[in-house]
């Protein structure tokens, strides 16, 4: 990771290029041109989140992005990996097409010279920018981030990325740890700040900057927690009283699993304060007490990534986008809590496979703003009353994360690419995925006056 000198000059040189591009264009941010895309992608959130009915978690700015979209309740990733899924619904391909199931091959050399999502807006006039994690980083994104196929400039990187893992953490003995668990004094950290203060500060900077864009833009912005370790304002903790933790409802290793199907997850095993605990391998159960931390510490990371995308679309909001604005909004996988004695991904247990996934378009998912209505407010978690917000609408059908490709292009008004042939190594852009437009028609809000559907949302429903 570059020095925080270098990481000023890369952000300086590239909002320069952004702006010399854009200085004489006009504005274009009705809803008669073509809508921009804000992408925010989660890694390993599982559907813990008031709009999907876990009332005890503190997520008031997601959920309120779900009372403005249409939401997906049963959505699964293709592999719970992170590097597997980010490439499979980039692409648009299984991962039996791009023939990754680990870290470890670039798709363009391995399988094909696929199109990726950003690369198919980047064909058709958009500005393509990358935040924090959007693709996983290493060879399966060939060191780059797929660039510069994917991305009008280079991708950006929290700084503060390189001490994620390092010994940041203070322990009990008040001496810094690489833990699990790892509430932080932000003031007290490495550079003052998280990973994905970070990032949803620089994507607020280039919103701004696109915001006089004649050209649309495709913004995908990656958010690092609720990803171990627990790396998390420690205020966050308070939200979550351990006395009112509840441990997984199926806790035990189902009989007669096969040992393939089963995961020991070594990666949290490596952490100081897991090691402590002595557990044996594969099956060793974790204490009690530290089974309620490690749900305290997830679900804390949560309400803070909440703030992150709150501050995020409220900046939206501010720059009167979200009227010309797609938002979706999917996690790479889930993650498992205790449930059949799992604590990791890495499996097909339904924790591990099931993702949030919900897409909010303007004057479709709900009606347009009003001039300076704001859509999406900030709302601080730590609010004693909070208002129960419900999703816009619920689709219970089985859904993909392979569907994001087509679903987006055909949101977008661009046309949503063919069928993949089989076998498809050859072709570059096709999709695997089911477009998902079909379920937002507006039969159950069509005679609202606000909802309007513009030229570019035509091949809304194409299959």
């Amino acid at each position: 990771m570059p020095p925080a000198g270098q990481c000023l000059l890369w952000l300086g040189l590239v909002l320069a290029s952004v702006c010399a591009s854009l200085e004489s264009a006009a504005p274009s941010n009705s809803t008669t041109g073509p809508l921009n895309v804000l992408l925010i992608i989660v890694d390993d959130l599982r559907p813990s989140l008031g709009c999907y009915g876990d009332k005890a978690i503190r997520s008031p700015n997601i959920d309120q992005l779900a009372s403005r979209s249409l939401l997906f309740q049963n959505a699964f990733a293709q592999q719970a990996v992170c590097a597997p899924s980010r490439v499979s619904f980039l692409t648009g391909r299984r991962p039996d097409t791009t023939r990754l199931y680990d870290f470890n091959s670039y798709w363009r050399i391995h399988a094909g010279n696929f199109s990726t999502i950003p690369q198919y807006f980047k064909e058709n006039g958009y500005v393509t920018m990358s935040v924090g994690k959007v693709f996983h980083p290493g060879i399966s994104s060939n060191y780059s981030d797929d660039s510069p196929y994917s991305w009008s400039f280079p991708p950006y990187h929290p700084s503060s990325e390189k001490y994620e893992n390092t010994k940041t953490c203070r322990g009990p003995d008040g001496q810094l740890h690489a833990n699990l668990l790892c509430p932080v004094d932000v003031a007290d950290v490495p550079e003052g700040t998280l990973p994905d203060k970070q990032s949803t500060e620089q994507a607020i900077r280039l919103l701004e900057k696109m915001k006089t864009s004649a050209s649309p833009f495709f913004l995908a912005v990656g958010y690092h927690k609720p990803h171990i370790p627990f790396r998390y304002p420690k205020e966050f903790q308070k939200l979550y009283p351990l006395e009112n933790i509840t441990l997984a409802p199926d806790p035990q290793v189902p009989a007669g699993l096969p040992p393939v199907a089963y995961n020991p997850w070594m990666d949290i095993r490596q952490r100081e304060d897991v090691q402590a605990l002595n557990l044996s391998v594969p099956y060793g159960p974790i204490p009690v007490d530290f089974q309620r931390k490690i749900r305290q510490s997830y679900f804390a990371s949560v309400s803070y990534l909440d703030t992150q995308v709150g501050h995020l679309l409220s900046a939206l909001d501010d720059l009167q986008l979200t009227n010309s604005t797609i938002i979706a909004f999917a996690s790479d996988h889930g993650w498992a809590l205790g449930e059949h004695g799992e604590w990791a991904k890495y499996s097909n247990f339904d924790v591990a496979t099931r993702v949030p996934l919900m897409f909010y378009v303007p004057g479709r998912t709900a009606p347009l703003p009003e001039a300076g209505e704001e859509l999406f407010p900030y709302i601080d978690p730590f609010d004693s009353v909070l208002e129960l917000m419900e999703p816009g609408r619920r689709v219970m059908d089985l859904v993909e994360l392979l569907s994001l490709s087509p679903t987006l292009a055909g949101l977008a008004g661009l046309h949503v690419p063919p069928r993949c042939p089989v076998p498809s190594f050859h072709v570059q852009l096709c999709r695997e995925g089911q477009n998902l437009g079909k379920h937002f028609q507006l039969q159950d809000l069509g005679e609202d006056p606000h909802l309007r559907v513009s030229r570019q949302q035509r091949f809304l429903v194409e299959e």
